[in-house]
């Protein structure tokens, strides 16, 4: 069975998710699924996330469904009851980080600055988020916090788009990188669920142009 880290390295991409509406989840995974990428990051910023994963993890128990924005123990312990697989949260809380480790949950937490990520190897951690990249100076500053950190290998998020998954991708200090271009809202909230499936195959296809 391929670890966690082997799963995401393979995916490229993992779709961010905000769901407003816990009854999307499931078209929501069904086009995801179908398009190549049975994964997805729901994120806590809606009251639907809970059960939105509880829905996705029950319906397609092999997809890869973790929860995003977490930023408390207690959002981190429902999400998981619910049926999530990981933990991301935007920023390094210590107390979300070392509930988790204690809890063997796996968790990615957000960091941009070598302090954040010294505290990150000091737990043991190999994966990070890095978040928000674009505005944080993506690929360019991701090579020089690999530098000195070379054990740790990198999620960014945040102004990541078809556009540039190419150039983040050809970074081997990247493991897979967070995106929302292929769920976006409103193609959820008009149910374009065919629509999201197509740029999920795109996605996919990218990815695997790049590497292979």
């Amino acid at each position: 069975m391929k670890t966690m880290e082997e799963q995401l390295q393979g995916f490229g991409v993992v779709p961010v998710v905000v769901l407003n509406e816990a009854e999307d989840a499931l078209p929501l995974a069904k086009a995801l699924t179908d398009g190549g990428l049975p994964c997805a990051e729901v994120t806590f910023r809606t009251e639907a996330a809970e059960e939105s994963i509880r829905r996705m993890s029950g319906a397609y128990p092999d997809m890869l469904v973790g929860a995003g924005t977490v930023l408390t123990t207690e959002q981190a312990d429902r999400a998981v009851s619910a049926g999530a697989k990981f933990i991301v949260s935007p920023g390094f809380d210590p107390e979300v980080v070392d509930h988790c480790l204690e809890k063997k949950i796996p968790v990615f937490p957000g960091c941009v600055t070598p302090s954040e990520i010294a505290q990150a190897v000091k737990r043991g951690l190999k994966v990070i988020k890095f978040f928000p990249a674009e505005p944080f100076g993506g690929v360019g500053t991701i090579k020089s916090l690999a530098a000195p950190y070379p054990m740790v290998k990198f999620m960014p998020t945040g102004g990541v788009s078809a556009k540039n998954l190419e150039g983040y991708l050809g970074c081997d200090k990247i493991l897979a990188c967070g995106g929302s271009w292929m769920v976006k809202g409103d193609l959820i909230k008009g149910g374009k669920f065919d629509e999201i499936r197509e740029l999920t195959r795109e996605a996919v296809a990218l990815v695997k142009a790049v590497r292979g």
